[in-house]
């Protein structure tokens, strides 16, 4: 038996080469078997496929075509943020030009915990991340798994630079991943703001931090998971002031829009934060993983320093070798900003901006569509690319079944939302693709799928 074929090194590329065409086939293949957005039957019958296309998952023998029948399950059994049916989730289509970057970031395979595995890596994620912080106002970032993760090092810098007393103070519109934090780091409980209009209402935030004492941390959101509502971002951080608290900002969703001239003034007050998620897997086509959390003073970062001998011995450190274990609470971590730094490069702040420009317009062609229809029932004028809407006097249960009716189906991905007390089909629209045959359609299907 050969010995198989190692994706870097002097062959790697030969060796690559052929294999990609593999998956390049497959993938075609296993989108035509699909479609639609996402595979028809409901999960029984995603099982069934995928469980027969693996059989025997360890056999005594390698199968030659692993590959392609592997992938080709896959691609079959998968929803595609591609189609501009699948609008469910903030889950981007990401851009060929990332995905071609981050398939040199898998053959290469640096590893950034210490120099000597990522020397090119370690000086191109230092740059664009400060690059990044600087675009939205702060000092530096540091690259993350995503929103949850960023949020979570939010909460940590907070609770080291303040103290263990330290209060969390969000609406209840906060990404759940805030009080999960304080929760996993011991704080005490949030101080839950009610958000009955789904955005942070100052007033109200004034009345829960008066009689707070003691180190606080207010979140406050540029982007909600489930409407894409910014709260109002400027008064919220005069009120951090007059009550001397830290203020961070869940911009996952939202952090993207300072790439457009159109819609970055909705980010106004996002530099007065002491740090800020970034999440460019949502609002910025990258493959996953793509966050960052950006923070306003790099001195805060040393609580994050750590010390192990064989990744940052402090001669090697002396003699001029960088010392990366602080950038990150994980050690083996792949370089995910080459495929942001290929974007950023690629495509400019224009070519950026005109995609964010797209998408919000195709949600407000979705709103107009819907708020001149009969048949449904708009929650609001969207904000970034959320739509949220539902069929005209329907019950919750008859609008979740709907939703689940379409995917069974595999003719459409959409999520779902409370608000206002009640339940909502919800469009992210995140596809600069999408053409208004497509928005109509989507709507077609809602309605045809709705019982009378």
């Amino acid at each position: 038996m050969s010995t198989p074929h190692l994706a870097s090194g002097p062959d790697g590329a030969g060796a690559l080469r052929p294999l990609l065409d593999t998956v390049l086939d497959a993938l075609t293949t296993g989108a035509r078997a699909r479609g639609g957005p996402l595979p028809a039957g409901g999960p029984e019958a995603v099982a069934a496929r995928v469980t027969a296309a693996l059989g025997d998952v360890l056999p005594d023998r390698g199968e030659p075509d692993a590959l392609r029948t592997l992938v080709h399950a896959l691609a079959e059994g998968a929803a595609d943020p591609a189609d501009p049916r699948c609008a469910a989730h903030l889950h981007c289509p990401p851009l060929a030009v990332a995905t071609a970057a981050d398939l040199a970031v898998s053959a290469l395979n640096p590893s950034l915990d210490s120099w000597d595995q990522a020397p090119a890596a370690s000086v191109l994620e230092a740059q664009v991340t400060r690059a990044l912080a600087h675009e939205i106002g702060l000092a530096d970032a540091l690259v993350t798994t995503g929103g949850t993760e960023a949020n979570e090092l939010a909460v940590l810098l907070a609770r080291e630079t303040h103290g263990a007393g330290l209060r969390l103070v969000c609406g209840a519109n906060a990404h759940h991943s805030l009080p999960r934090a304080a929760w996993l780091l011991g704080l005490p409980d949030p101080v839950v703001v009610p958000t009955p209009g789904g955005t942070l209402d100052p007033a109200a935030l004034h009345r829960a931090l008066t009689p707070l004492t003691g180190p606080l941390l207010v979140a406050a959101t540029a982007g909600t998971t489930d409407a894409g509502l910014i709260d109002p971002l400027p008064e919220i951080a005069g009120l951090c002031t007059a009550h001397g608290a830290r203020l961070h900002i869940d911009a996952a969703y939202g952090a993207a829009l300072t790439f457009s001239d159109r819609h970055r003034d909705k980010l106004a007050g996002l530099q007065a934060a002491h740090t800020v998620t970034v999440d460019l897997h949502k609002l910025g086509w990258q493959p996953i993983a793509a966050g960052l959390l950006a923070v306003a003073r790099p001195r805060e970062l040393t609580a994050l320093h750590h010390h192990a001998d064989y990744l940052n011995a402090a001669d090697d450190t002396d003699a001029g070798l960088p010392d990366l274990l602080g950038r990150s609470l994980r050690t083996t971590r792949r370089p995910d900003i080459l495929k942001i730094a290929v974007t950023l490069k690629s495509l400019g702040r224009t070519g950026l901006g005109a995609l964010v420009d797209q998408v919000c317009a195709h949600a407000r062609d979705l709103a107009v569509l819907v708020h001149n229809h009969p048949g449904f029932e708009l929650y609001g004028r969207p904000v970034i690319s959320t739509v949220l809407f539902r069929p005209a006097h329907a019950t919750d249960a008859a609008v979740a079944a709907v939703r689940r009716q379409l995917l069974h189906d595999g003719r459409a991905v959409l999520g779902r939302a409370r608000a206002d007390g009640r339940l909502w089909l919800k469009a992210t629209l995140l596809n600069p693709h999408t053409r208004p045959e497509h928005l109509a359609g989507l709507l077609k299907l809602v309605e045809g799928t709705t019982p009378r």
